[in-house]
């Protein structure tokens, strides 16, 4: 065979190789991060996509709130997935949050939902000043690539477009939960809403200014 037909087909072999290896990767998420991160607006009948959410964390600390500061806690908790009772409520609260003119936004890897959040329309506060984010998850193997961070920024617009001036967040005390916010800008909560907080008195009440 001639040098340059060897050369042709080593050529083509190896190629078919790159794309073998390549595909590989992709079967086991490896490249996941390649592909186009898409946002959106849920609709009502889209909501029983967040079960598509990977809920799955190893928890190692929490934080406890006391005279005034976050202390950390140790612990040991693998969560697998989403209750399934938790779950459903959180959907059915999230058909209530639209139906009230809230908002749900969804991030999506093709037609894969990734990561979701929302925001409360419903004005919150002596001053009215917050509206409540009420959820913000990401699935667990795309944690880490700013999809929460963006997640936040446009909870952070669709809370102005609502005329707030700071997102109320009753956020789960685990530390890496309550440290993404607080890189995100937000503090402990100057004004606490005593609704939020009989509902969940163990999570760590914090607050994001929009403007």
């Amino acid at each position: 065979m001639p040098i340059k037909a060897k050369l042709t087909a080593l050529n083509a072999n190896k190629n078919a190789l790159d794309r073998q290896y390549f595909d590989n990767l992709m079967s086991i998420g490896v490249f996941y991060i390649m592909r186009e991160i898409t946002f959106r607006l849920l609709k009502q009948n889209e909501l029983i996509r967040i079960k598509e959410i990977d809920r799955t964390e190893n928890i190692f600390e929490y934080y406890e709130y006391k005279d005034g500061e976050l202390i950390i806690k140790s612990v040991h908790d693998l969560v697998n997935s989403f209750d399934e009772a938790e779950l459903q409520e959180m959907i059915q609260r999230q058909h209530l949050l639209i139906a009230n003119g809230g908002k749900v936004i969804a991030a999506f890897s093709d037609d894969k939902l990734i990561g979701v959040a929302s925001v409360e329309r419903k004005r919150r506060g002596k001053k009215q000043h917050y509206c409540k984010m009420d959820i913000l998850y990401v699935s667990n193997s795309y944690r880490g690539n700013k999809i929460g961070h963006q997640l936040v920024r446009k909870c952070v617009k669709i809370a102005t477009t609502f005329g707030a001036e700071k997102l109320y967040i009753s956020a789960t005390p685990t530390k890496a939960t309550v440290d993404f916010y607080l890189k995100e800008g937000a503090s402990l909560v100057e004004e606490i809403d005593e609704e939020l907080f009989e509902l969940e008195p163990f999570d760590i009440h914090l607050e994001l200014k929009v403007n």
